[in-house]
């Protein structure tokens, strides 16, 4: 099976990307924050990669860290939630988020989810409420802070390193960001207001 993936993205699509590991083109499917995350068409990338195989289907599902992937095993772990459901799941809610939701039962903040039912809700919270706290977490901001979590953070500073920046310029506008938008705002508006600060030299 395969279990992790090196390589150069070639195509970043709607639910999945295709990479050229040594030749070989490999589709993989990533939640829509990795997708978010992965590098420019042409730059490497590494992926940790859940291997599924069904009848006369091969589907490889990839993560980005180590904490997306096993909250995806526990996803797949509940009757009824197979990988794309999970997959979905994972594109809603960044993994603390989405660990602490489960984990105070939050089934009304969990059906706001695209494609995730009341039922399915019911169900994560109660097969997975005492399991998500073995994932690995960043701590949650206080309310009213202006600190992104630190796994946000460093997701946030990677991605605007790939684009060029200096790891200053990056962190600075990153706190810049939070500070704007608010520190719970997804990782896609925060990029947005970071790239904005970094154009306008503030």
């Amino acid at each position: 099976m395969i279990a992790a993936l090196r390589g150069v993205v070639l195509e970043r699509n709607l639910v999945d990307a295709v990479v050229d590991v040594s030749g070989v083109g490999y589709r993989v499917f990533l939640s829509q924050l990795s997708l978010a995350r992965l590098p420019p068409e042409g730059q490497e990338v590494f992926l940790r990669v859940r291997t599924i195989v069904r009848e006369d289907v091969l589907d490889l599902f990839g993560f980005l860290t180590r904490a997306e992937e096993d909250m995806f095993l526990l996803l797949t772990s509940v009757s009824k939630v197979g990988p794309k459901v999970a997959m979905a799941v994972l594109s809603g809610l960044e993994v603390p988020e989405l660990a602490h939701a489960i984990g105070r039962g939050e089934v009304a903040r969990l059906t706001k989810i695209h494609g995730v039912g009341k039922k399915t809700a019911e169900r994560l919270v109660l097969e997975l409420k005492d399991k998500v706290k073995g994932v690995a977490l960043a701590p949650r901001a206080e309310p009213g802070g202006a600190a992104v979590t630190p796994l946000i953070r460093s997701d946030l500073v990677s991605a605007l390193l790939n684009l060029g920046y200096k790891q200053a310029q990056a962190e600075r506008s990153a706190d810049v960001a939070a500070a704007k938008v608010g520190p719970d705002a997804p990782l896609e508006a925060l990029f947005r207001e970071a790239l904005k600060s970094l154009r306008s030299g503030s």
